[in-house]
């Protein structure tokens, strides 16, 4: 039975609803999404940890859960906010009901919130700590959220990523890449297996040395939550492999490989979380449409938060000249970087698009046949 409740933020402001997950409580940095499906990908994407999601489309969990959408091994966000869920299982896909998920899988999520307006207020005063709570919890809400620290300095990825190497693709004859897995999809995982690469997830703590132990034609650097600012450690390690082996990074994994090249990362003010931000190559002039997932960003070489400019900027790095490849147009931030003196690019969005649309997964293809060719 539903029972009152409410989504309370950082600054006091309140938006009541009726309590349809877990009973339990929870508190974390709320953000929202614009994607229009993908519910079930979005919450097990790794990239949410620490995260209250709020969906913009109003109804949610029409089509159910399945195993196959998983994009993890368990849900990530801490809770889930909606303005009509819906707990339909009667899909040709579905296993069970949204509601009845999330309430197995201990995850708090309410409904008939005004999801316009709260989304509205995170886009004026960005994005803040927050929690959803029962109605009887007012008296010790506020101060809940207060003692949840902040998104900024906080290292995320050791909570979500292996303890040890786990491989996929083995039976592939394809170049066999090693990843440091910070939180990585199962659609990136897919799409590379499905290209016939052996793709090894290492730990976030892993080593070059260890990285580069078993001689990988290249090296991933995956997506997930958090800082980058907070992930000194892997920095050092992409450091220690860039132009040894060829790197590709996607979202957490640009940021960091930017970070090892001496570029400067920030918090945006409510992120980008959607499926239809457009994205213009400063190379070919092209613009794709592009899914995305991040709260954090990088930086361009002379310091400002936006790229003015529809030429590729380059500039000198310890690894050679580097290119500014990729903008963002809706707030004209870093969206891509291409080394070119030695084997390195990256994207801060998700060409795997699960969910999304799929115009850039030829960036699979490419980097593929790079290391391919090389490795020939």
């Amino acid at each position: 039975m539903s029972r009152e409740g409410f989504v309370l933020l950082e600054d006091g402001t309140r938006f009541d609803g009726k309590l349809c997950g877990a009973s339990s409580g929870s508190v974390g940095e709320v953000v929202f999404t614009t994607a229009m499906g993908g519910y079930q990908e979005s919450v097990t994407d790794p990239s949410f940890a620490g995260q209250v999601l709020t969906f913009t489309v109003p109804h949610v969990g029409n089509y159910g859960v399945s195993e196959q959408a998983m994009e993890s091994d368990r849900i990530h966000v801490r809770g889930v906010v909606m303005r009509a869920a819906d707990n339909s299982s009667d899909a040709p896909t579905a296993d069970q009901g949204w509601l009845d998920w999330l309430e197995a899988s201990g995850i708090p999520a309410i409904t008939e919130v005004d999801t316009r307006g709260l989304v509205r207020h995170l886009r004026s005063r960005g994005a803040m700590r927050g929690g959803i709570f029962a109605a009887a919890d007012a008296d010790t809400a506020a101060q809940t959220v207060e003692a949840e620290p902040p998104m900024d300095g906080q290292n995320l990825a050791a909570d979500v990523g292996p303890s040890q190497v786990v491989r996929h693709g083995e039976s592939n004859s394809g170049p066999r890449v090693a990843a440091i897995d910070t939180g990585i999809k199962m659609s990136i995982v897919n799409q590379l297996v499905e290209r016939g690469v052996r793709l090894d997830l290492h730990p976030c703590n892993v080593s070059a040395e260890e990285l580069l132990a078993d001689d990988p034609d290249a090296i991933f650097l995956a997506n997930g939550p958090g800082d980058p600012a907070a992930l000194d450690g892997v920095v050092e390690t992409v450091r220690g492999v860039l132009g040894k082996k060829p790197v590709f990074g996607i979202c957490l994994g640009h940021q960091l490989c930017c970070r090892a090249l001496g570029l400067e990362t920030f918090k945006l003010p409510f992120g980008h979380r959607g499926v239809n931000h457009p994205v213009k190559d400063l190379r070919t002039g092209k613009i794709e449409i592009t899914s995305q997932n991040h709260g954090f960003a990088v930086a361009a070489p002379n310091g400002g938060l936006r790229v003015e400019t529809d030429e590729p900027i380059r500039w000198e790095t310890d690894f050679g000249a580097a290119e500014l490849s990729h903008v963002n147009l809706y707030d004209r931030t870093v969206e891509g970087l291409t080394l070119l003196d030695v084997a390195g690019s990256t994207v801060q969005y998700h060409p795997e698009a699960g969910p999304g649309p799929h115009d850039a997964r030829h960036l699979f293809d490419e980097f593929v046949e790079r290391i391919t060719k090389a490795a020939a």
